[in-house]
């Protein structure tokens, strides 16, 4: 059944449910092609529906819904009572007949024999948002991560690859390390291979292949072994060199650009109907990506940070009028240098992309530090690499570039509000004793810390449980405490950034006692940025469905 429905044409789901259960009990699968109002791009979609209908009650025992968009990665949403919504990944079985599947090889491993319960119920969801008002619908949920009952692989047959991309963060080596375990010891799987060089290295014939003793103490080094990049995306060559390589298993380490590349091969994969799981592992030292709770490497970059900010104290103190400045990674959200702040209690102003800061007149920056010198002698300035760019592209007329990935080239705004801030006091008169520490490379570079560890080869096992039991199209990481696979086009989507109207911000201003700097226009535009209720899609056609 193929219904058609074009803008403004209006169709009430519930009422063709209705008259489909007069029909008996049936299932059926039937599509709506509608327009799908997008900020960026309206386009067509086609929404599949599967259900099963009882004629003596009406009751939706099961309703699925999978938005596809042509430009985007097949989203399912899956309603539920009380105004729940699955947001489930993509599977094998969504596009590809008649699939075997195979017991759980967990079930006769020693290791999990203690275990009580092997495997993860496959209803088992974790919510997206955990504080709610008793008459809050159940909301968004993603499907649990964990190992399953069946899986769609047997580990002779299994050929996994391992590419990492982007910059480099603290971890990497350890998520490297826990899939080649996890996939030889939990599931037997004796070929993987690692890619060299990011998605570049896709078009070579150069590939490391991994073993256990080849892994065994990498989590002790920084950077990544299988070396990185940025760009160089070709999906359909991408693709090409997998099915030539026959690799069925691919997992995919980066942040949202890569994730990006990870959907467009998915979707690549899908088209053309091969049975490779694409699993992707957020990495970003920032911690800009959305829904997760937090990426690797952040506690290891906050831990690190600690050692400069002490020196610029130190620095600082041990001098007349000293001021040290430090300079933290943060290209768009301020997190490491918010939670080092916060961490710290030595820094007197933070600064951070999410928040505007002035330099002079009443209230500014300039006045202050000024104020602080005058009454404790010294001060500590901790600035994301992001933060006032836009005073920064002012005074330079600087001309916007990108690297590789589409990231914005910054200036350095250490360098330059280092200067800006001696050009002031000079013109005043004031001699101060500036020392300007940028310990960037220097934390990206460095080993993670246990914490770190911990939650990489937790990220690492739950892509393996996932890739084996046939998901694909998804990435995994912690919502609320709890791991889950979500889809990529959630990880994408948007960025994740400090909210400058929330409790967070406030008790670090409270520690600081700094200015917040901004003005009762920027603050009444701050509390208007809230994201949509349902947090799903940024088109109008979605919103929150109930089924009783």
């Amino acid at each position: 059944m193929h219904i058609d429905v074009g803008d403004p044409t209006r169709i009430s789901i519930h009422h063709l449910f209705f008259s489909l259960a007069l029909m008996g009990t049936l299932n059926l699968s039937f599509q709506i092609q509608t327009r799908y109002i997008s900020p960026s791009s309206p386009s067509f979609n086609t929404f599949t529906i599967s259900l099963t209908t009882n004629r003596k009650k009406f009751n939706c025992s099961r309703f699925s819904l999978s938005m596809g968009n042509p430009n985007d990665t097949h989203t399912k949403l899956v309603p539920g009572a009380a105004g729940f919504l699955l947001q489930d990944v993509p599977h094998f079985t969504d596009y590809l007949d008649h699939l075997p599947s195979y017991p759980n090889p967990l079930q006769n491993n020693p290791a999990y024999s203690v275990v009580e319960q092997y495997f993860v119920d496959e209803d088992d969801t974790v919510t997206e948002k955990i504080v709610v008002h008793k008459e809050s619908a159940r909301g968004v949920h993603f499907r649990r991560a964990g190992p399953r009952q069946k899986v769609y692989f047997k580990p002779d047959d299994v050929n996994a690859c391992i590419v990492t991309c982007g910059g480099l963060c603290p971890g990497l080596n350890t998520v490297i390390r826990e899939i080649v375990c996890g996939l030889y010891h939990m599931y037997g799987v004796r070929k993987v291979l690692g890619i060299d060089g990011g998605y570049k290295g896709f078009y070579a014939k150069n590939t490391i292949t991994l073993t256990p003793k080849f892994v065994d103490d990498i989590h002790k080094r920084g950077g990544t072994i299988l070396g990185t990049s940025r760009g160089g995306h070709d999906s359909v060559k991408i693709v090409d060199r997998i099915q030539d390589r026959g690799i069925n298993q691919v997992y995919i380490i980066g942040g949202d650009g890569t994730h990006k590349g990870a959907a467009v091969i998915f979707e690549e994969i899908r088209r053309r109907g091969l049975k490779v799981a694409v699993a992707g592992i957020p990495k970003t030292i920032d911690n800009d990506i959305p829904v997760i709770d937090k990426s690797f490497g952040f506690d290891t970059a906050v831990e690190e940070a600690q050692r400069a900010i002490k020196a610029a104290h130190v620095e600082s103190e041990s001098i007349g009028n000293g001021i040290g400045l430090v300079k933290l990674m943060g290209r768009y959200c301020g997190f490491i240098a918010m939670y080092a702040t916060l961490a710290s209690r030595d820094v007197d102003c933070c600064l951070i992309p999410e928040s505007p800061f002035y330099l002079e007149g009443k209230g500014g920056l300039y006045e202050y530090i000024g104020k602080q010198l005058k009454q404790n002698g010294h001060m500590v300035i901790v600035i994301a690499e992001g933060a006032g760019q836009e005073l920064l592209s002012e005074s330079l007329q600087s001309v916007d570039q990108q690297d590789a990935s589409g990231n914005k080239l910054l200036q350095d705004v250490g360098l330059w509000i280092s200067h800006k801030i001696k050009e002031h006091f000079a013109k005043k008169k004031m001699p101060i004793n500036l020392k300007y520490i940028d310990p960037t490379y220097m934390i990206r570079a460095i080993p993670s810390i246990a914490s770190d560890n911990v939650y990489c080869t937790l990220l690492a096992h739950g892509a393996v449980h996932g890739a084996m039991a046939g998901y694909t199209g998804f990435t995994v990481g912690p919502v609320n405490g709890r791991h889950a696979y979500i889809p990529f086009n959630r990880i994408i989507e948007k960025q994740n950034k400090v909210v400058i109207t929330d409790r967070m911000w406030a008790r670090l201003l409270s520690s600081t006692n700094q200015p917040s700097f901004l003005k009762p226009r920027d603050i009444a535009e701050a509390k208007k940025e809230k994201y949509p209720a349902n947090g799903i899609l940024d088109g109008k056609i979605v919103k929150t469905m109930s089924m009783n």
